[in-house]
């Protein structure tokens, strides 16, 4: 599966794409999209059109969007809720699903901590993708969202196997999976967190 990460912003809009298959992960492109300073609409306008570009050059199955959260200044807040829907909007206008993952949900399923620091990012995605060296901040962010996504298909993927296996296959062994099945997984109390 091919999955396009995009890390939203009125300034820089960050892009990943890597290919996920199994529980390998391969990097195959990143970067950043710059919006010149210019009028709203202009702006949104430049914003559309690189993520056009960006997904229909990346070819992906599905794309990963980070969902904003309330910063204290709302009109921030309101300026990042218009360039995340332009970017939603070219991406769905090139037939991509979107799939859509919090800043906590990202950093937990990257760094193991939700508060984790962009530094920090950038130094798990490329342990993760095996890269030569650190991506700029917004292409670390949108690779982890696709790493995120990949991570959280992994999982349901292992419990849907689990569910469907034959119920006499399953009798006395309902809470145990595969060693392969919780790679990459995590528990706390005997309870899957991702």
């Amino acid at each position: 599966m091919r999955i396009l990460g995009i890390d939203p912003g009125l300034n820089t809009t960050g892009y990943g794409v890597i290919d996920a298959v199994g529980q390998r992960l391969a990097y195959q492109a990143s970067g950043a999209i710059r919006i010149p300073k210019g009028t709203l609409p202009e702006r949104l306008k430049t914003l559309f059109d690189g993520v056009s570009t960006v997904a229909r050059q990346a070819q992906a199955d599905v794309a990963v969007v980070e969902i904003v959260f309330v910063n204290v200044n709302p009109q921030s807040t309101l300026l990042l809720g218009q360039a995340r829907g332009a970017a939603i909007a070219a991406l769905v206008a090139q037939g991509l699903p979107v799939v859509e993952y919090t800043a906590l949900q990202l950093k937990k399923s990257i760094v193991g901590y939700g508060r984790a620091s962009k530094t920090q990012m950038q130094e798990m995605v490329a342990r993760l993708l095996a890269l030569p060296g650190q991506p700029g901040p917004d292409a670390a962010d949108a690779l982890g969202l696709a790493i995120c996504h990949a991570h959280a298909q992994r999982g349901l993927a292992a419990v849907l196997a689990a569910d469907h296996a034959p119920r006499a296959a399953r009798r006395g062994k309902a809470d145990t999976l595969s060693a392969t099945q919780l790679r990459g997984m995590r528990t706390r109390g005997g309870r899957l967190i991702g």
